[in-house]
C-alpha cells in the first residue's frame, strides 16, 4: 500500500515538472519539445489549440495503438501519469517567470522536464507518446529503444523549424539532450553500479580480499584461452562506483598482470542491492 501511495506521488509530481517546464519555459520562449508534447507545442504556436488538450487526444491514440506491449501495471500508471500531465498543463497555461535569458531557459526546460519524465518511468510508468511508437518499433523492426526514442524526438524537432526557426529548433536540441541525462540520472540514481570482469592466474588471492576488504560477493566463472586452450578462472564482481579504486589497489597488490575489465551497470536487484520484489 505504501509503495503504491509513493508511486501515485511521484506520478503526480512528475506530471507537475514537466508541466511546469513547457508552460514556464518552453512556450514563453517559442522552444520546441520532443514526441507528442512537441507536436502538442506546434499546434499551439500555429493554431493556438491548448496542449493539454491535443497531447491527451494524442497519447490516448497511442495507447490504444500500442497497450499490448505494456504489462497492466505499466499501462495504469502511464494513464494517470498521462491524465496528471494533461491536468497541469492545463492549471498551469499562464504562468510565466521574468527570464528573457534563452540560454538559461532552455537548461531549466530540459532539466525540469528530464526530472519529471525519470521520475514517472522510475517508479514505472511511461509518458506514452514516443515510448509507445518506440515499442512498436522495437517489436516490429527491432530497433533499438533508445535509438528509436531519439529518432521520434527528433523528427519533430526537425518538424518543428518550419514554424519556430533553426536557432529556436538549436535551443530545443540543447533542453532535449539535457533532459535525457537528467531522466537518467533520476532513473539511474545517484550511486550508479559497476561490474567488473577479472581474470588472473591469482584470483583466489583477489577474490577473498575483495570478500575481507569490500564485503562483496565474487562469482567465479570458468572459461578457457582460445588461443591457448589452457582453463582460466573468471571472477565476476558488482561494486559501486566508490569502491572502483580500492578494487584496483586489490589487483594491483595482488597481480599486476591481471586484465581487467569494468562496465556500466544500469541496474542491480539481489542480496547486498536492491531487492528484486520491490
Amino acid at each position: 500500500m505504501k509503495k503504491r501511495l509513493y508511486d501515485m506521488l511521484m506520478l503526480i509530481i512528475g506530471g507537475f515538472l514537466f508541466a511546469l517546464a513547457v508552460n514556464v519555459f518552453v512556450i514563453p520562449n517559442d522552444f520546441g519539445e520532443g514526441g507528442v508534447t512537441g507536436i502538442s507545442i506546434i499546434l499551439y504556436y500555429l493554431l493556438g489549440w491548448s496542449p493539454a488538450v491535443v497531447s491527451i487526444v494524442l497519447n490516448g491514440i497511442l495507447l490504444l495503438v500500442g497497450y499490448k506491449l505494456l504489462d497492466k501495471t505499466t499501462t495504469v500508471y502511464t494513464i494517470i501519469a498521462v491524465g496528471f500531465n494533461a491536468l497541469f498543463l492545463h492549471l498551469t497555461e499562464h504562468w510565466r517567470i521574468a527570464s528573457s535569458e534563452p540560454v538559461i531557459n532552455a537548461i531549466f526546460a530540459g532539466l525540469l522536464a528530464g526530472v519529471g519524465i525519470g521520475l514517472i518511468i522510475r517508479v514505472g510508468g511511461t509518458t506514452a507518446g514516443t515510448t509507445i511508437l518506440a515499442r512498436l518499433a522495437t517489436k516490429y523492426w527491432d530497433w533499438n529503444v533508445s535509438y528509436a526514442l531519439l529518432f521520434f524526438d527528433l523528427i519533430v524537432a526537425a518538424i518543428s523549424v518550419f514554424v519556430i526557426g533553426v536557432e529556436k529548433v538549436m535551443f530545443t536540441v540543447v533542453l532535449l539532450y539535457i533532459g535525457t541525462k537528467a531522466m537518467e540520472f533520476i532513473i539511474e540514481g545517484l550511486n550508479p553500479k559497476k561490474a567488473v570482469t577479472i581474470i588472473s592466474s591469482h584470483h583466489d588471492r583477489i577474490a577473498v580480499r575483495v570478500m575481507e576488504l569490500l564485503d562483496r560477493g565474487v562469482t567465479v566463472l570458468r572459461g578457457y584461452g582460445y588461443y591457448t586452450g589452457q582453463p582460466k578462472d573468471v571472477l565476476y564482481i558488482v561494486i559501486s562506483k566508490q569502491e572502483i579504486a580500492m578494487l584496483k589497489k586489490i589487483v594491483r597488490a595482488e597481480d599486476k598482470n591481471a586484465f581487467v575489465s569494468i562496465h556500466d551497470v544500469r541496474d542491480v536487484f539481489g542480496e547486498g542491492f536492491i531487492d528484486i520484489s520491490k
